[in-house]
Formats: C-alpha cells, sequence, structure tokens
C-alpha cells in the first residue's frame, strides 16, 4: 500500500460533516443502552460524553478523539466501534467522540479560537479543555487510556505508549494487528522521539513538557497506562478508521 502524496506543508485529506457523524454516534449509542453526559463547553458548544457502565468490570477504559479538527478517522472510528456494538460484556467504557467540533468546521488542528487543544491540559484556556477537565475530574479512574490520533506525515500506523508503572504492556499487540489491516511506520525516529516497531515511548516525566497533551493529564490524574494511536494521514481514509478501530479492539480483546 502506497502514500497517496496529498500532504504537503499540512493535511490536504479528507474533510467530514462533524455534526452529521456525532449524529449517528448518538443515535447508535442511545440504541445500544449508552448514558450520555454532554459536556457544557461554552453557549451553543457542547462535547459528547458517553458512559456503559458494568457493576464489576474486569477493566475500566477511556476512549477520546477528534481533538484535532483536520484528524476525521479518530471520530470515524468512534462511530464504527458505537454502530457495530462489538463492545466486551465485562469492561466499562468512557467515550469522547469529538473533542474538537469547531476544528472539523474549519478542517484545522486547531479549534476556532486558534488554541491546540491538545497542548492545553497543563494551563488550559480553551473553553473546552476547562470543560473536559472538569468533567474527567467526576469520572473513575481508569485501567487504560486510549487517545485517537493521526499523522498527516508519518509513513504508518504508530502509537505512543505511557506506562511509568511497567503493567503488561499492549503495545506489541496493538502493533501486531494493526500490520495486518495499515503499514507500520519502522523509523528509528518518528517526531523527533526513539521509535522501534512503530511504538515510541517518551519521558513520563511531567516536567519534561511545558505544554500538556490529554494522555499527559490523563497520566498524572486519571490511568497509570496509556497510548496514543497515531494513523497515517497520507493513506487512504478507510484505511485509517479500520487501523484506529483495530487499535481500540486489540486493547478491548486482550484479557
Amino acid at each position: 500500500m502506497q502514500k497517496l502524496g496529498k500532504n504537503h506543508g499540512r493535511y490536504h485529506g479528507e474533510i467530514i460533516d462533524i455534526a452529521a457523524v456525532l449524529g449517528d454516534i448518538e443515535r447508535a449509542a442511545a440504541k445500544n443502552g449508552w448514558v450520555t453526559e454532554s459536556i457544557a463547553a461554552a453557549p451553543g458548544l457542547e462535547l459528547q460524553g458517553w458512559r456503559r457502565t458494568y457493576s464489576q468490570p474486569r477493566k475500566r477504559i477511556y476512549i477520546s478523539a477528534g481533538i484535532h479538527g483536520d484528524e476525521p478517522a479518530g471520530p470515524l472510528a468512534a462511530r464504527q466501534l458505537f454502530e457495530e456494538n462489538l463492545w466486551p460484556q465485562d469492561v466499562e467504557l468512557v467515550l469522547c467522540p469529538c473533542l474538537n467540533p469547531t476544528g472539523f468546521s474549519l478542517n484545522r488542528r486547531e479549534n476556532a479560537q486558534g488554541f491546540d487543544l491538545n497542548r492545553q491540559y497543563l494551563h488550559p484556556e480553551a473553553t473546552e479543555t476547562r470543560a473536559h477537565i472538569e468533567w474527567l475530574q467526576r469520572q473513575p479512574s481508569f485501567d487504560v487510556a486510549l487517545c485517537l490520533h493521526e499523522d498527516w506525515e508519518s509513513h504508518g500506523f504508530y502509537l505512543y505508549e505511557l506506562n511509568p508503572d511497567g503493567r503488561p504492556s499492549y503495545a506489541e499487540e496493538i502493533i501486531r494487528r494493526t500490520a495486518l489491516v495499515c503499514p507500520i511506520d519502522l523509523s528509528s525516529v518518528i517526531e523527533e522521539r526513539p521509535a522501534q516497531g512503530g511504538i515510541i515511548r517518551p519521558s513520563v516525566d511531567p516536567m519534561s513538557r511545558p505544554q500538556w497533551p490529554e494522555a499527559f493529564w490523563l497520566l498524572s490524574h486519571k490511568t497509570r497506562q496509556s497510548y496514543t494511536l497515531e494513523a497515517p494521514s497520507d493513506f487512504p481514509l478507510s484505511t485509517r478508521v479500520t487501523a484506529l478501530v483495530t487499535g481500540v479492539r486489540a486493547v478491548l480483546e486482550t484479557p
């Protein structure tokens, strides 16, 4: 599978109608017993939060998507997961399918006010991030967090693992399964960080990052194991969506 060669200087791929995608998710979630928890970010701007609970879950997983408005595969992967409804029956889930709806309306990374929301989690200024953090603070702790992203420059799928306590890793299984549906970026350096087999294990020291991504806030407050999945934006959108869905399922289905 070859790159499409569309992205030069920024993302130039497909765009999506985020309101329609979120409408599809709302219908599928309501049909299948999810509970909605609206996140009021500003007048006329609400983010979707969804919860699927069990009295004694085997594990509790958080999933987010759509924090960058030029990364459509994440919300589309969330929609596919909701519509297929193949969730394990003993896993509790909390899912935010789009954290930056105004960015999707503009087809750009930042929100309408020009904030990169994935750099807002240490000193939040954006209303979306402040509302999201306030909502997350009311949630229980998670065993694993999954953040769904794309990278318009990458040569294939890769991931970041934050796992400071050395828990059994999901990283290799995510890569193994995803390699069956999407090329893996096997570069030794990705995003200026050492990588091996499509896996980046960056520093988990909070002081190493002056601007926190969502994954760092989650690691500091809600979980001790986090994966940021990066689909390659210069491949077909269907491939990127399948890669993210496959990565999520690798975690859902692993004991």
